[in-house]
């Protein structure tokens, strides 16, 4: 079965940087859609950005608020994930998973959680003001 593990999450101050990965094990599809969420307290899970694995290209998804901020990358070689954050923001703080789509192509699972049928333990980030 396919399996994810997160490393890379930390604390930063506000404005600061941090890069997540994502390693990616027991991958026998041709690709799969795969995406970063988040998790705050108290909030409901909600997805950041996807792309296809491996070799999607330069076709991405974003959520709004991380547009122009964040940016999912793929290195299939490494048979890792990517999300590089740049200009972070408190609101930004919260746990973050690495996740897999199951049968479903990115245009059709994304943001929808439930479309996402493998995911990773999670890594923290917070921002501070």
């Amino acid at each position: 079965q396919v399996q994810l593990l997160e490393s890379g999450g930390g604390s930063v101050q506000a404005g600061g940087s941090l890069r997540l990965s994502c390693t990616v094990s027991g991958f026998t599809d041709s690709s799969l859609c795969m995406g970063w969420f988040r998790q705050a307290p108290g909030k409901e899970r909600e997805g950041v950005a996807a792309v296809i694995y491996p070799g999607g290209g330069d076709t991405t998804w974003y959520d709004d608020s991380v547009k122009g901020r964040f940016t999912i990358s793929q290195d299939g070689s490494k048979n890792t994930l990517y999300l590089q954050m740049d200009s972070l923001k408190p609101e930004d703080t919260a746990m973050y998973y690495c996740a897999a789509g199951r049968g479903v192509p990115c245009y059709a699972a994304w943001p929808r959680a439930a479309a996402f049928g493998y995911w990773g333990q999670g890594t923290q980030v917070t921002v501070s003001s």
